[in-house]
């Protein structure tokens, strides 16, 4: 019995996740900025961040560790639900603005990392804003239908076979923590992704244009001037990112360690060259 009581105990202190580490990995996925209102002295990871799309706004929910207002209540395995299968504590699914199809991939260390990063948060009782779907968005039943159509669940990202390590690394950032594929590539009618044109930018989820992100249009910067701009947002002509893009570079890339914005700009001149979209 003792023995078995060690093995126990020893399990879990394996499973225990790095909560410095889990905040690196909150930096990547950007989640301060889209679980964060808009507006000064804003609580962080309180909620009420806009998101304005084509099928309506929503809004980021609080997820702060508050019992009744935050994900207080959530165990580990709840947390790791959401994020794989878009589904609440409750079973019922999330709509697709937040960022599953791209999260599902994020391996199991680092979710763990991220759980116990979310845990030291300081609480915040701000209640969570009710979206405002357009018709027909707005019904959940409809979402088993759009996952069956568009979400694969699973920790898998898609690279290149025998790519090296720092360009595996590199689709990794960008597929699945990074999620940079739910904004720069263009969708469907019904809100799902076009795969083969992954990264090739056209409309974002609000209707604005959002660049391409494959060598057709990066092929215009050499690696140095590509570091700079995804560090500070100015770009060679000395032009400023934009407001969106912006907050992406605050929060996210201009965080990354040396070697990671490294990985992702050698995966990114890894992709297929894809023709702009129409406007």
């Amino acid at each position: 019995m003792l023995v078995l009581l060690l093995a126990v105990a020893s399990g879990n202190a394996y499973a225990q996740g790095d909560a410095k580490r889990g905040q690196y990995v909150a930096q990547i996925g950007g989640c301060l900025a889209c679980h964060t209102e808009d507006k000064k002295d804003a609580a962080p990871f309180s909620g009420g961040r806009e998101l304005k799309t084509l099928f309506g706004t929503f809004y980021g929910p609080n997820i702060t560790p508050d019992l009744q207002a935050g994900i207080g209540r959530w165990t580990e395995g709840d947390f790791v639900r959401a994020m794989r299968r878009g589904e609440r504590p409750d079973g019922a699914n999330y709509f697709p603005t937040f960022p599953y199809p791209s999260f599902t991939r994020i391996s199991d260390g680092d979710l763990r990392d991220l759980w116990a990063y979310l845990r030291t948060l300081a609480p915040s009782s701000r209640a969570n804003q009710p979206h405002d779907p357009r018709f027909p968005f707005g019904w959940r039943f409809l979402i088993p239908i759009w996952k069956w159509l568009f979400f694969t669940p699973g920790a898998a990202v898609t690279v290149t076979t025998g790519a090296a390590p720092i360009v595996a690394r590199g689709a990794y950032l960008i597929q699945a923590l990074g999620h940079c594929g739910e904004c720069h590539t263009p969708r469907n009618f019904l809100g799902g992704s076009k795969p083969e044109r992954f990264l090739a930018g056209g409309k974002g989820p609000d209707g604005k244009r959002v660049p391409n992100l494959t060598p057709t249009r990066l092929k215009k910067w050499d690696d140095r001037e590509l570091r700079d701009f995804l560090q500070t947002g100015l770009t060679p002509d000395g032009d400023t990112a934009n407001e969106t893009m912006g907050e992406v570079i605050h929060n996210t890339t201009g965080r990354l360690t040396a070697e990671d914005l490294a990985a992702l700009i050698a995966y990114l001149r890894s992709l297929p060259p894809l023709p702009e979209e129409p406007r």
